[in-house]
C-alpha cells in the first residue's frame, strides 16, 4: 500500500503533489508482469510503434 494511504496533508497543493508523484512513478517507472515487464507508458509507446508499421 502506498505510504500515503490515510495521510493528513496541511494543504491541498501537498495531497495534489502526492497525487502527480504517485501517478508518475505509476505510469512511468513501475513495471508491470502482464505488459511484458516494462512500464505502462513503454508498453503505450511499443504498440503505437507497432501500430504505424502495421499501417505503413
Amino acid at each position: 500500500m502506498h505510504e500515503s494511504y490515510r495521510r493528513a496533508f496541511e494543504t491541498r497543493r501537498q495531497a495534489m503533489d502526492e497525487v502527480i508523484d504517485w501517478m508518475t512513478f505509476y505510469n512511468h517507472r513501475r513495471i508491470h508482469s502482464t505488459l511484458g515487464y516494462v512500464s505502462p507508458i513503454q508498453f503505450e509507446k511499443s504498440w503505437h510503434a507497432a501500430q504505424l508499421l502495421k499501417a505503413a
